[in-house]
C-alpha cells in the first residue's frame, strides 16, 4: 500500500492553492507539487517539460480534494495512458469528442473544462472517489472503473513511471508517512512538543500525562498508549494545523462512557483508540469535511483490524465514505479511531506496492 506523502503550499500554473496549514508539519493528506519547479525538473522516466507541469497540476488537484498519494499516482498513471501527459486537443476513433489529459468526452464537461488540467483532474478524482473500495483495487482496475476503456489492464504498464514522477515532484519522498516514526518515545516527544506549541489541545487533561510519561521513557502500568495510536495522532497533526483530543487510555483516567469496559480505550491495558473532538479549531461531528479528510488520510495506512466510529453520523449527513477498515455507530461529537487491541499488525507506512 502506498503511504501518505508530504503536502506543501503550492502554486498551480498561476493559481495559488493552500493544501495545508502553515505549521511546521504542513498537511499530510496528500502529495503536492510545485508547477514552476516541475517545468524546470530534469526528465523523469521519459517525461519532461509541460508533461511534468501537467503531472503537477494533477497532483495538486488531488491534494485540494484530500486525495492521498496512491490516488494521485493512479490519476497521473491514467493521464499517461490516455495522453502521455500532453493536453491534447483531439480525440480518436473510439471517442472523437475526447479531449485533454484524460481524454474525457463531452458528457464530462465543457470543452474549456476538459482542456483545463486542474478541472479535468478534478473530474477524474470526483468519479474515482465514488468507486467502491478503489483503494484496495489494482491501480489499473481503479482507473478502468473511472475511464471505462476497452482494456482494464491498459494502465498497468504506466504505473511505475507514474510512481517515479509523483515521487520526483513531491521532492523525492514517496511518503510523508516515512517521517512517521515507529519509535513510541520519539512519537510521544514530538506530540509533547506540539502540545507545548498549542497545536494539540486536550479536552481531558488527564490524558496528556499518558503521552508525557512515554516521552519521558517511563510509561505507567495501564496508562500506556499503543504505538499505532501515537502514529495516528501524528498523522492527524500533519493533516491539520491543530487538533483536539478528548480520549486515549480510559483505563488510566477512570472514564467509562460509551462502550464502557468493552471499549478499545480500555481493553487489553487500554490506549488502543483515540478520540478527536476538533480539527483546526472547529468541533467535529465525525461527518464534516475535516473528519472525512482525516479518514481518507488514515484509510490506506491503517493496520488490519482497525476501525472508526460515527458511521451513522456520516450516513445522516450524506457524507459516507468507503474505507478499508470497519465503521461502526458512535456519538456525533468526535472522530473515534482504533486499532485491534488484541493484534499487533503494524501501520502500513512503507512506500511502494500497488494493492
Amino acid at each position: 500500500m502506498i503511504a501518505l506523502a508530504a503536502c506543501l503550499v503550492v502554486v498551480l500554473v498561476g493559481i495559488a492553492l493552500v493544501t495545508g496549514g502553515g505549521s511546521q508539519n504542513g498537511a499530510c493528506a496528500a502529495t503536492a507539487a510545485n508547477a514552476t519547479a516541475a517545468a524546470a525538473h530534469d526528465e523523469v522516466d521519459g517525461y519532461s517539460g509541460d508533461q511534468l507541469v501537467n503531472a503537477a497540476a494533477i497532483m495538486n488537484a488531488g491534494a485540494a480534494l484530500g486525495v492521498d498519494v496512491k490516488g494521485q499516482t493512479i490519476a497521473v498513471m491514467t493521464a499517461m495512458g490516455e495522453s502521455t501527459l500532453t493536453n491534447i486537443e483531439y480525440g480518436d476513433k473510439a471517442g472523437p469528442d475526447s479531449r485533454g489529459l484524460f481524454q474525457q468526452r463531452d458528457t464530462w464537461g465543457t470543452l474549456a473544462e476538459r482542456m483545463n488540467p486542474t478541472q479535468a483532474a478534478t473530474f477524474f478524482y470526483q468519479r474515482l472517489l465514488k468507486v467502491p473500495n478503489w483503494q484496495t483495487m489494482t491501480p489499473s482496475a481503479a482507473a478502468h472503473a473511472v475511464q471505462i476503456n476497452a482494456d482494464p489492464n491498459h494502465y498497468t504498464k504506466y504505473f511505475d513511471s507514474a510512481t517515479a514522477v509523483v515521487t520526483a515532484l513531491a521532492g523525492g519522498s514517496a511518503a510523508c508517512a516515512a517521517g512517521v516514526s515507529g519509535d513510541a518515545q520519539a512519537l510521544a516527544k514530538n506530540l509533547v512538543d506540539l502540545t507545548n506549541q498549542g497545536k494539540i489541545a486536550w479536552l481531558s487533561p488527564s490524558h496528556f500525562p499518558e503521552v508525557q510519561a512515554i516521552a519521558d521513557g517511563n510509561p505507567k502500568e495501564n496508562c500506556n498508549v499503543d504505538t499505532r495510536i501515537l502514529q495516528v495522532i501524528t498523522i492527524a497533526t500533519k493533516t491539520f494545523q491543530s487538533i483536539g483530543i478528548s480520549d486515549i487510555n480510559r483505563l488510566c483516567s477512570g472514564q467509562r462512557p460509551g462502550a464502557g469496559n468493552l471499549s478499545a480505550h480500555v481493553v487489553n491495558g487500554g490506549g488502543h483508540a483515540v478520540d478527536f473532538y476538533a480539527f483546526d479549531g472547529t468541533p467535529t461531528t465525525g461527518a464534516d469535511a475535516n473528519a472525512i479528510k482525516l479518514l481518507r488520510a488514515l484509510g490506506p495506512v491503517m493496520p488490519d483490524g482497525s476501525g472508526t466510529g460515527q458511521v451513522e453520523c456520516r450516513a445522516s449527513a450524506d457524507s459516507s465514505i468507503d474505507l478499508p477498515m470497519a465503521q461502526f455507530a458512535d456519538s456525533c461529537n468526535h472522530v473515534h479511531v482504533q486499532v485491534d487491541p488484541k493484534g499487533d499488525q503494524p501501520m502500513k507506512l512503507t512506500s511502494g506496492g500497488s494493492n
